[in-house]
């Protein structure tokens, strides 16, 4: 299995979608390793992350 990302530049998009979700809820993230975050802070970024999805979707099915 290849770990060859199939979409040019989708990590570096999805680097930035978490560190603009994690400045909406006040972690602190830094480029690189982030193993001094709280689960909470993790949890937190992850479900902000998940919110802003799925109401990009739900927009556009509108």
């Amino acid at each position: 299995m290849s770990k060859k990302s199939v979409v040019p530049g989708a990590k570096e998009a999805l680097n930035r979608f978490k560190m603009e979700a994690a400045n909406e809820v006040g972690v602190n993230l830094k480029d690189g390793y982030n193993g001094d975050l709280t689960s909470k802070q993790a949890g937190s970024v992850g479900g902000q992350m998940v919110k802003k999805l799925i109401e990009r979707a739900e927009n556009s099915m509108k």
